[in-house]
């Protein structure tokens, strides 16, 4: 091992595909913009942005031993997180996320996480076989590209007992797959509004009144968001409402996880829930506006 992790980062490991347009779209418009492939996957996404901010990341997640798999651990090493835990497979392919977007946001998106999936608990071996601290005490970043079984287990694994889990559930169709933290009243539940009102099996109006119900609901904590709407930090210190800075936005993909990363990256350097919350809005502001990168 290279160095020790700040931080785990288990999930999804793959490449975005994301075409943009400047123009507004619907279903069926085609319209002239850039096609990019970058790094990419929640975890990954999560990784990159807490190396930005000074963290050192390890990532647990599944990539194959096929030519898009050696480039992308090479663009993870470049960017300055740890691959070695990284489970590498022989006869599963790398897998990859498409998007299309347009200058009225997200128009759709298809997630092949299917490698991931397959692979299931064997991402998990270095807490298995020494690679790394098992109970593991430290922060752990989770997102919902795995299964629910093995979501399921990580919930009331004893190898994680004593981790400090910030949770994601990756797309709000798999937001239920959260369901198992809830219920072992585990960790921090990073999601959107429609994300919360699934999980919650109903509609809500702000951020504030979502993260309130799950808190009922038996989650520990929970950091709710609503775009340019105010988002939430709500526990049992409290509940924090905070507006995000209003910027012209240009992109969307990755603002998630840019905004996760910021929040867990300031509560690790020590700073309170009104601030925590205040650089993670800042940061996701800045990355929509496409003046910082993940």
């Amino acid at each position: 091992m290279n160095a020790t992790p700040d931080i785990l980062c288990i999930g999804s490991v793959l490449w975005d595909v994301i075409g943009r347009s400047e123009n507004t779209m619907r279903q069926g418009s085609d319209m002239p913009g850039r096609i990019t492939q970058l790094p990419g996957g929640v975890a990954l996404n999560i990784g990159m942005a807490l190396a930005r901010f000074g963290l050192r990341p390890a990532l647990l997640s599944a990539v194959g031993r096929d030519t898009d798999g050696d480039a992308l651990i090479e663009a993870c090493k470049v960017r300055g997180l740890l691959t070695e835990f990284i489970y590498r497979s022989d006869d599963l392919p790398t897998d990859k996320y498409m998007a299309v977007e347009g200058a009225n946001g997200l128009i759709a998106a298809i997630a092949d996480a299917h490698s991931l999936e397959a692979a299931g608990d064997k991402i998990l071996r270095p807490l298995t076989d020494g690679s790394l601290p098992a109970p593991y005490a430290g922060a752990i970043a989770l997102d919902g590209n795995l299964t629910v079984d093995l979501l399921g287990q990580m919930a009331q694994s004893p190898l994680l007992a004593a981790a400090d889990l910030r949770v994601a559930p990756a797309s709000p169709g798999k937001a239920l797959r959260l369901s198992p933290f809830i219920q072992a009243k585990r960790g921090t539940l990073y999601v959107n509004l429609e994300e919360a009102g699934l999980l919650c099996q109903t509609a809500f109006a702000n951020s504030s009144e979502a993260a309130r119900a799950l808190l009922a609901r038996g989650a520990v904590r929970a950091v709710v968001t609503d775009g340019s709407n105010p988002a939430t930090v709500g526990g049992a210190a409290g509940i924090v409402t905070q507006e995000p800075p209003q910027v012209h936005v240009t992109r969307v993909t990755g603002a998630g996880d840019t905004f996760m990363a910021a929040h867990i990256a300031a509560e690790l350097n020590g700073h309170d829930a009104p601030k925590a919350l205040a650089q993670a809005l800042e940061a996701a502001a800045l990355y929509v506006s496409g003046e910082t990168t993940i």
